[in-house]
């Protein structure tokens, strides 16, 4: 079942999430370390915190999209011999395989981000309809708190019962796999659990006080 197209794809689908864009922007821009700054995690979220919407944005955009792109390999590297269930599978190990690579890059000393960008890109590929939902669900919980952490997770949380109450999704896999974000997401962010227990989780401030160009 496993040719060499689709080690290839396995392989390059762990190199795109290794991307890690956030690092790279922080260092070429602003000469900085993402993740000595701000809560110290090489994602969006942070860039956005420390250096701004106009660097933070980008970073975003592209982890989503090298993780739809690791997704999207199959359809150009694969075998031509799977059945349906076994493309799904393959679908969904090249995604994870993406999201080992931005939580573990290697082209960063193996210290990324949380990874949700990057998860947010596989959903978009395997569930492009339930993803409209859990985005309108996040931006109505990020409405009202303003904490990026808790519209992750709780987006994470409430999405297995989306897809199989709401979108009635019968593949097991893609079954295990909406479970899996639900479980995998409040583990990364373990920190952050610990700090809205403890009432220091920070509100989210659009960069209010970012560096920048100048005072980096």
């Amino acid at each position: 079942m496993i040719n060499a197209e689709v080690l290839v794809a396995a392989l390059l689908a762990y190199l795109l999430g290794s991307i890690p864009t956030s690092v790279w922007v922080g260092k070429w821009f602003f000469n900085l370390d993402i993740r000595t700054h701000g809560s110290g995690n090489a994602g969006a979220t942070n860039t956005i915190r420390v250096f701004g919407l106009k660097a933070g944005l980008p970073v975003l955009v592209f982890d989503v999209f090298k993780a739809w792109l690791a997704v999207t390999l199959s359809h150009w590297l694969g075998n031509d011999n799977f059945t349906v269930n076994q493309e799904v599978v393959y679908r969904i190990i090249l995604g994870g395989l993406a999201v080992i690579g931005h939580v573990y890059p290697v082209f960063a000393g193996f210290r990324g981000g949380k990874g949700v960008a990057s998860l947010v890109g596989v959903v978009i590929a395997l569930f492009p309809a339930a993803f409209l939902v859990i985005l309108v669900f996040f931006i109505l919980v990020f409405i009202v708190t303003r904490i990026v952490s808790v519209s992750s997770m709780s987006s994470a949380l409430v999405f297995p019962f989306i897809v199989i109450f709401v979108f009635d999704e019968k593949s097991l896999p893609l079954i295990i796999l909406a479970v899996a974000v639900a479980l995998f997401v409040p583990y990364t962010h373990r920190e952050n659990i610990k700090r809205l227990i403890n009432g220091t989780e920070k509100k989210f401030d659009f960069g209010k006080n970012r560096i920048t160009k100048e005072n980096g």
